[in-house]
């Protein structure tokens, strides 16, 4: 994708709209985009715009040396988390630590690892799980606002217990990545100047490989990733590392089996194209604004600059998205970021759309990352939602599909979800992408169910490939919609199709 001259601030939209108190230092995961977007399309935003444009099928990552046995490497016995400050009785195991990346420059990515629950955890799979940004927390998204065990209450010292947790499904693994993530550091800061899609595919590697070293028992399992935004990135790089190693090696040192994207960057033509699409067709832009968008502006790889037309009509569809939280056009607003003295009623089926604050006050309370082991001495900063010490961004292709057609070509299964109410990477933008590869369709377009009732709409394709809806979902679908996400992450897992109509006569 080519650089353009004018910042595409119609990206800095931020997720919750109101880090005006506690969070006026950190950075929001719709400022992550913002900086994204503006590094990608529109020029000047303080991430580094001279980028390596990389053919995705020359991605490589050199197989990492192993660690050496030593104190620095940890061990699991070590990274045990007895008990979080705050937390409902559970009968699983739950993990945090660090794994050691690169020993020499003291770069270090934490974890937090939350073992099945109520199934034989034997028989399930190893399931990791990205966030985007680039430079956003799996932990403080992934783990404690949409598919972890707990949530945060309003009070930001308590949790309760999410019923639709994905390690009903798995044995489900988060990381924070690249290193200035959350809990995750370098000693040599260096190395936050130098963060990127293919250097964040390469420790990502390398964190798997020793983590499985910490988890031995966890090395034949079958292993799936997956992610949401820009993991849309992460995922396929990792994914691609995976595979590459694997044939290099001659056997798999990694048992990986398949991918999972929601509301994905993954081709950044048809992901800009679509998004206004949606607005168009969502009653947030008019007509004849998008028809000046098609008229004017252009979203190809190859676009250096945007016309005076083109920009007006963007600065135009800035305003009239800014009153939204665009992530999830239906949704509220936050409207008092404070943190309760006492827990307001906490629930799974309304997403409070504050949490990002609960999370935040109780993400640096001492006693918590005492107990989950994060090493705050190497931190300059508190943890925060997404990074704001990561300074450049490297960015590699304008597209992963050609990647997920090499993983439907070896054997993965390749599953993408859209949350269908999303403005930021909408359904409209995943149909272009796919709709770019040109594959045929083996099952046509049905609504799926749970409980009787739409939980969303799907296709599939041959190859292994399925793309599904989520029905009411917001960008965060595990937020918005937990138990549809369950029953989605569940199929995924056992390869079967989600339920369609079929099962459910009228």
């Amino acid at each position: 994708m080519g650089n353009t001259n004018r910042n595409f601030s119609v990206f800095s939209i931020i997720i919750f709209s109101c880090f005006f108190v506690q969070f006026a230092h950190a950075k929001s995961k719709g400022e992550a985009f913002d900086h994204y977007f503006h590094a990608k399309y529109r020029g000047n935003s303080g991430i580094e715009t001279s980028l390596l444009q990389v053919n995705p099928n020359e991605h490589h990552v050199n197989t990492p040396k192993m660690m050496i046995p030593g104190d620095y490497v940890g061990s699991k016995e070590n990274d045990r988390i007895d008990r979080l400050p705050g937390q409902p009785d559970v009968d699983f195991e739950q993990y945090g630590g660090y794994i050691t990346t690169d020993e020499s420059a003291g770069r270090a990515l934490y974890y937090y690892f939350a073992e099945a629950q109520h199934y034989p955890k034997e028989s399930l799979p190893l399931l990791l799980w990205l966030n985007g940004g680039p430079g956003c927390s799996s932990l403080g998204y992934g783990a404690m606002q949409e598919l972890g065990p707990f949530r945060v209450r309003s009070d930001g010292k308590t949790l309760f217990k999410n019923h639709y947790s994905w390690n009903y499904a798995a044995n489900v693994l988060f990381l924070e990545s690249p290193a200035g993530v959350g809990f995750s550091y370098s000693n040599t800061t260096s190395d936050y100047d130098k963060s990127g899609d293919q250097n964040t595919a390469d420790d990502n590697y390398r964190f798997l490989v020793n983590w499985l070293e910490r988890f031995p028992e966890y090395k034949d399992r079958d292993f799936y990733i997956s992610g949401e935004s820009y993991a849309g990135r992460y995922v396929p790089d990792l994914a691609h590392a995976i595979l590459d190693n694997n044939k290099k090696a001659g056997n798999p040192i990694i048992n990986l089996k398949g991918i999972l994207i929601g509301n994905a960057v993954i081709n950044d033509e048809t992901d800009n194209l679509g998004m206004y699409d949606y607005f168009a067709t969502h009653a947030i832009i008019s007509q004849e604004d998008i028809a000046n968008i098609k008229q004017h502006c252009d979203f190809s790889p190859n676009a250096t600059t945007q016309t005076l037309e083109c920009n007006s009509v963007l600065d135009k569809t800035d305003k009239q998205t800014s009153y939204l939280d665009i992530y999830n056009i239906y949704a509220p607003l936050c409207t008092n970021p404070n943190t309760t003295p006492k827990p307001k009623k906490a629930s799974l089926v309304n997403f409070d759309p504050c949490s990002d604050y609960y999370v935040y006050a109780y993400l640096n309370r001492a006693d918590v990352q005492e107990a989950m082991h994060a090493n705050v001495t190497k931190l300059d900063h508190d943890w925060e939602p997404c990074s704001d010490i990561i300074r450049h961004w490297a960015y590699g292709s304008s597209t992963v599909l050609p990647l997920l057609q090499e993983f439907m070509d070896n054997g993965l299964r390749v599953w993408i979800f859209s949350g269908d109410v999303d403005g930021r990477v909408p359904v409209t933008s995943t149909q272009y992408s796919i709709e770019a590869m040109n594959l045929d369709i083996k099952t046509e377009w049905h609504p799926w169910y749970l409980q009787g009732e739409v939980g969303g709409f799907t296709q599939v394709y041959k190859g292994d490939l399925t793309f599904a809806t989520v029905r009411g979902a917001g960008h965060q679908v595990p937020s918005y919609k937990p138990f549809r996400a369950l029953s989605l992450i569940k199929h995924f897992l056992d390869g079967t199709p989600l339920p369609d109509t079929t099962r459910y006569p009228s």
